[in-house]
């Protein structure tokens, strides 16, 4: 029987990142995904990584962004990669790029300040039902400090995760206060052992295959939200 449903929220509860990654690969004249490439490829030591567990702050990370995502020595050898496992035709690729780091940050947390109506909708019913847990695992940065004059650039008027977003869960499991991240198991089953329940009891929503699959080799059912309503149907199809 499950007694929770977990979710994340980027891409699940709140619009996509991933979108205003896209519009600036075009901007760019970038492949498809191949931002996402470099920044999955530097692995668990990218600056990406460490600022989503709390590690350094965001003008230091600000910089190291811009400068990860830049390389194309390595983001060619990475798409390469993703194009040999996705069999694709690998297209040309850049000799050399600049990144703003602070630019595409900025956009990427602009598009993600929106709700997904459908799901905000699909929670409060849950929630009013009090049937099951609710709770959110989410790749953040709320410990962060946050130059005020940065605040509203970012979208965050109201902090990196408002108490409206906050007041939608029994509880928040943020990266960057706990000081792990999706995919690592340990992020799992801390938000498990904080809610007393077993993996095996939990329902979990996310729209990367990557978190999908720790999750589901934990013994939790999964749902992948590709935004819009795929997710909602999901939820009802279980409940």
């Amino acid at each position: 029987m499950h007694k929770a449903v977990i979710f994340d929220i980027g891409g699940v509860v709140m619009r996509s990142p991933f979108i205003a990654i896209a519009a600036y690969e075009r901007k760019l004249g970038l492949p498809p995904n191949y931002i996402n490439c470099s920044i999955i490829g530097q692995g668990p030591n990218g600056c990406w990584q460490k600022f989503e567990r709390g590690e350094i702050e965001l003008l230091t990370f600000y910089e190291a962004f811009g400068r990860d995502l830049s390389d194309t020595m390595n983001g060619n050898i990475w798409y390469k990669a993703y194009c040999t496992r996705k069999d694709l035709k690998c297209p040309p690729l850049p000799e050399t790029l600049s990144v703003d780091g602070r630019e595409l940050f900025g956009a990427m947390m602009r598009e993600a300040a929106q709700y997904d109506r459908h799901i905000r909708h699909a929670i409060l019913r849950l929630k009013a039902a009090g049937q099951h847990k609710l709770i959110a695992l989410t790749n953040n940065f709320a410990k962060i400090d946050i130059p005020p004059e940065e605040l509203q650039f970012l979208g965050w008027e109201h902090g990196a995760t408002p108490n409206q977003l906050r007041e939608l869960f029994d509880d928040f499991c943020d990266s960057s206060q706990l000081g792990m991240r999706k995919p690592e198991q340990g992020f799992y089953l801390l938000a498990c052992e904080r809610n007393g329940i077993k993996p095996s009891e939990a329902i979990f929503l996310d729209d990367i295959g990557a978190n999908l699959k720790t999750a589901k080799d934990l013994g939790m059912d999964t749902i992948r939200e590709s935004f819009f309503h795929s997710a909602l149907r999901g939820l009802v199809h279980h409940f």
